[in-house]
């Protein structure tokens, strides 16, 4: 199997460039760094392609070392033949390999194996081999076999065995396995009932208590819904499949001779093997083949999702008031300086009905916001979100100072509060004050304080806690490695576990950084991590270029230029009359017009770096310490109440894309409760999928189409309406 030219044509890029990407890889280097500092050797791959490589290349070497395995099992047993080696290496897939192998791996003995054992191999062997004519009848050649010895009583019992035999040798026979496998998915039938009447109380799955759709049509999101519905113990579901498809191939393939005597029992023998042991096992296979493929848009769709939340546009300058909203144990307040340190913490009880403690809970917040000049008030979306919006939205009418507020998806806030991380980052607040913290925080900067929670528990996925556990963990990760070294981080601010996702670094080394920061004060240079405990050459290489270090008397420290390049940034500044004081001032906005007019090949060659290299030092040169996330849309911050009573159809709104599924996406409107733009509305021309038009993130303009107040389910439209 040649990986190179498999990975070529699935990723549609070059051979050449497959081969350069594995041998980065494979020599220890990460995607990020890879994707970002080795354009030149790869053909500038991005980190998503590199991704999609390293996870096919890891299968496909996974596939290689099975099929060692599979060809060394086999022929320990002496039965490896030329002809089962070359199906072995042209296998594509685990399942085919397996399907190879299943004659030959030791199982639990089967009827086939006691026929065997009473020496019935040969009148299968016979049964098998289809003559015109027996001599004198096959009855009579069944009586041979007849041993009471064996124990084997009678010529019924000499047929039954040899049955067993031929119906194992078909159920056996990878090629057969492979087609009915694929006839399945192609025509068989999924069909779901409710277990009894007494589960599903709330009729979550009412609409799979009886469903039928076939294998080929069945979309994704409602085989996990389906999926879902079993593992809970709510539905059972079943593959059916007309078997005149199945038996007339099976025979076609293995009755050659219509006018045998022997051939009654050679189909009688095929149906069984097919009823009996290869149906059940197909439809298991090809319902998990189905799941996993369901898994994986799923975790494509997660990942999505999740890319674009932590990607999201910081609040940068603003003092926020994060608000824990609660009902008995009041709702927790903290507010967060510019910086994210912790200012000020209250607790308030303006939902439990009690005017006086309304009108103190009134005090403590305004309080809070002209003390320290608060400029966004951030509202967890969990309980009692709605009644906090309330107060606050009257609250802010009482009073003079410019203050807006956002409704904030809490998600992931409590999971990070109860966590070792919050325990150690503020010891002396108790969970809810982490949460109202973090609440705050998320708005400030969302990547910096989404990274410190588990990413399955973010909230922006599809029946994610059923994905396969290492799969899901994985792609996620990758997604936060990409979003946080696409950023980069400040050397003297970044949490550890901010550092931790940065090329190159583990948790082990980040919190030797965080640690030696402490003891030894801020970071003056980039290079000085190389003092810190188990960050090597190797490491810096790979973490270098992803660090900031605002201040540092070397300038390109506080840029993405890495260190290997330097010397040819220096060059380059030195080509156009520039010195170092014109990048802190900021003055190299013609930069790049320079070096189109004067030829990129020629400055590139001139400085000793890539065209690629070369404009992404112009880039960093241009504008030192960029966020990369300033020029997306902020969020929506408001300042009135919106309820879902005040809505009505036609309605149009702005509102927050707060999670993408594969039939369509949920948009906060400001009521509390994210309405649906079902795929069907979500643009005027056909949608494949929702990602297609919409991001989670995305600020949308969207015409409220079906209200159902009851319950609490709002229709939305993202199509411009025709004009008549």
């Amino acid at each position: 199997m040649n990986i190179t030219k498999i990975l070529s044509e699935e990723l549609n890029i070059l051979e050449w460039q497959v081969e350069k990407a594995i041998e980065l890889l494979d020599g220890g280097n990460t995607v990020p760094f890879i994707s970002r500092y080795r354009k030149e050797i790869t053909g500038s791959l991005d980190d998503s392609c590199l991704r999609r490589l390293e996870e096919r290349l890891n299968s496909l070497r996974n596939l290689e070392k099975r099929k060692e395995e599979v060809r060394e099992q086999i022929n320990a047993q002496g039965k490896l033949t030329e002809e089962l080696a070359k199906a072995i290496e042209s296998a594509l897939t685990v399942t085919e390999v397996e399907d190879i192998y299943r004659p030959y791996k030791p199982h639990r003995r089967t009827r086939a194996d006691v026929a065997r054992e009473k020496g019935l191999e040969g009148f299968a062997k016979l049964l098998s081999e289809q003559r015109k004519k027996y001599e004198p009848s096959l009855e009579v050649e069944a009586e041979a076999y007849v041993s009471e010895e064996k124990g084997v009583c009678s010529v019924e019992e000499v047929f039954a065995g040899a049955s067993d035999i031929i119906a194992e040798s078909v159920s056996d026979n990878a090629v057969y396995r492979k087609e009915i496998r694929e006839a399945t998915l192609k025509f068989g039938t999924l069909k779901v009932k409710r277990v009894s009447e007494d589960v599903d109380p709330d009729g979550v799955f009412e609409q799979y208590y009886e469903y039928e759709e076939k294998l080929s049509k069945i979309p994704p999101h409602r085989t996990l819904a389906i999926h879902r519905g079993e593992k809970t113990g709510v539905l059972k579901g079943s593959v059916e499949l007309d078997e005149t498809i199945v038996l007339n191939y099976l025979v076609n393939e293995i009755v050659t001779v219509y006018n045998s005597p022997a051939k009654p029992y050679v189909v009688a023998a095929i149906a069984d093997g097919y009823r009996r042991l290869i149906a059940p096992s197909v439809a298991n296979e090809v319902r998990s083949a189905r799941f996993d493929d369901a898994a994986d848009g799923a975790i494509s769709v997660f990942s999505d999702n999740l890319r674009h939340l932590l990607m999201q546009a910081p609040l940068k300058g603003k003092t926020v008031l994060g608000f824990d909203p609660g009902y008995r144990t009041g709702c927790k307040l903290a507010v967060v300086d510019p910086t994210g340190k912790v200012l000020d913490t209250a607790v308030i009880f303006p939902t439990m009905g009690q005017e006086y403690r309304i009108e103190e809970a009134k005090r403590i917040v305004k309080r809070l916001i002209q003390t320290h000049r608060v400029d966004v008030i951030s509202i967890g979306n969990g309980t009692a979100s709605k009644e906090s919006e309330i107060f606050i939205s009257g609250l802010l009418k009482e009073i003079s100072d410019p203050v807006k507020y956002i409704i904030t998806s809490e998600a992931g806030a409590s999971v990070y509060s109860a966590s070792e991380l919050g325990a150690a980052e503020f010891p002396d607040f108790d969970v809810t004050q982490r949460s109202a913290v973090s609440i705050a925080r998320r708005i400030q900067d969302p990547l910096a304080e989404l990274v410190k929670i588990d990413p399955k528990s973010i909230g922006v996925g599809q029946y994610q806690h059923d994905m396969k556990p290492a799969q899901l963990d994985l792609a996620l990760t990758g997604v936060v490695e990409d979003c946080v070294n696409a950023v980069g981080v400040d050397l003297n601010t970044a949490s550890w576990r901010l550092l931790s996702y940065i090329s190159g670094i583990n948790s082990t080394s980040a919190k030797n950084i965080v640690r030696f920061r402490e003891e030894n004060g801020a970071f003056k240079t980039r290079a000085q991590v190389l003092k810190v405990p188990r960050v090597g050459a190797k490491a810096y290489e790979q973490c270098a270029g992803f660090l900031r270090v605002p201040g540092s008397a070397e300038v390109l420290d506080c840029t993405g230029v890495h260190p290997e390049s330097y010397a040819a940034a220096k060059k380059l500044l030195e080509y156009f009359g520039y010195g170092e004081e014109d990048v802190r001032k900021g003055n190299l906005g013609d930069l790049s017009a320079r070096v189109s007019k004067e030829g990129s090949g020629t400055v590139a060659a001139s400085i000793g770096v890539g065209e690629p290299t070369l404009i992404d030092m112009i880039r960093e040169l241009e504008k030192p310490g960029r966020d990369i996330r300033d020029s997306l849309p902020p969020p929506v911050l408001r300042e009135n109440l919106l309820s879902l009573e005040d809505l009505e159809e036609g309605m149009v709104l702005t509102g927050t894309v707060r999670n993408v599924t594969d039939f369509g996406a949920f948009v906060d409107i400001g009521v509390h409760q994210d309405g649906l733009v079902h795929i069907s509305e979500l643009s005027n021309k056909f949608v494949k999928h929702p990602s297609e038009v919409v991001s989670t993130g995305d600020i949308v303009e969207v015409r409220v189409i079906s209200l159902d107040k009851k319950r609490k389910r709002i229709g939305l439209s993202m199509k411009s309406e025709k004009k008549s």
